[in-house]
């Protein structure tokens, strides 16, 4: 560091900084013309008014002035919306036009008194709208959700659960339900909550247009229940002997519904018609009911032996 061409290279450098502070200064001591975007915004919008036309976000405007000022805007100067008064300018036509210099004013006031307005893009605030019919539609998740292993989503819950649509009346007839923007979740493993935009289209207005998504996850579980095999439709003076008289019902269940269930949640029925036609010696055990919410029910003894025993009346009393 203290060697004659290390010095040297510091002088060198030290020189060469203070050239380009010189250089940058005389340059933004020059004038010039950037663009910039003013948000544009349409205020006292009744509900039952649908925008049919794509309203725009900015005015894009061309400001002259020195270099220093303009880089002042483009790295810290945040612009406050322009506001469009819906209520003002509502007509029989529908139809509104506006100069985007009618804005100028509310524009200047934003800038430096040294700076000028050359332009405003575009130069007029055009948009269409009508009066809208209203019903009320449900909300529809449209995506790709999906657990994390060994989870399951048990509910798809939106909030609020129905929204107002409003439209013209023969674009209304069309509407049944209102569906979320694709939304894509996957590995999920604990409940998930975030606000989602419905989908529009022209000429459609939801309202809100934002709702509420909750998926709640659960975490399965593996559960076994006895349950008790019963003859069903069998004449008088006959009766069902099973073996074994019960099978192991084995599922998956939430941990959130495991105390729940009971063994009475399931029917294991064998009806005196199926055991007349069976060309077997064994019967192959279905499940006749379960409850909602259980996956992967095994049963064990999948096949039982059983007897169709005539029985005395005083037996079946």
């Amino acid at each position: 560091m203290l060697s004659k061409s290390s010095k040297e290279l510091f002088t060198f450098l030290f020189f060469l900084v203070i050239a380009a502070l010189f250089w940058l200064e005389q340059t933004l001591d020059r004038e010039y013309e950037i663009e910039v975007k003013v948000p544009l915004k349409l205020k006292n919008v009744p509900e039952n008014i649908v925008i049919t036309s794509d309203f725009p976000e900015d005015l894009l405007v061309t400001i002259r002035d020195k270099g220093n000022t303009l880089l002042n805007y483009q790295l810290t100067k945040r612009f406050y919306p322009i506001n469009v008064d819906f209520a003002e300018h509502q007509n029989r036509r529908h139809h509104v036009s506006l100069l985007s210099n009618n804005y100028n004013k509310a524009i200047v006031a934003q800038l430096a008194s040294s700076t000028a307005v050359s332009a405003i893009k575009p130069d007029t605030i055009d948009y269409y709208y009508s009066e809208g019919k209203s019903k009320k539609v449900p909300v529809r998740l449209q995506g790709r959700v999906s657990p994390g292993q060994q989870y399951y989503i048990s509910d798809t819950i939106f909030n609020p659960t129905q929204v107002t649509v409003y439209a013209p009346q023969g674009a209304l007839d069309t509407v049944k339900a209102a569906y979320t923007k694709f939304v894509e979740e996957t590995q999920i493993e604990d409940t998930l909550r975030r606000q989602v935009e419905l989908v529009g289209s022209r000429g459609v207005k939801f309202v809100p247009d934002v709702v509420e998504l909750v998926l709640p996850v659960d975490i399965y579980t593996e559960k076994s229940v006895e349950v008790p095999i019963e003859g069903v439709n069998f004449p008088a003076g006959k009766t069902l002997r099973a073996f074994p008289s019960k099978v192991k019902v084995t599922f998956h269940v939430g941990l959130s519904k495991y105390l729940d269930i009971k063994p009475d949640d399931f029917r294991v029925l064998v009806s005196y018609e199926e055991l007349r036609k069976l060309e077997g010696e064994k019967y192959q055990v279905k499940l006749k009911k379960q409850p909602q919410g259980v996956s992967q029910v095994r049963i064990y003894p999948s096949q039982i032996d059983f007897l169709i025993e005539n029985v005395t009346k005083d037996e079946a009393d």
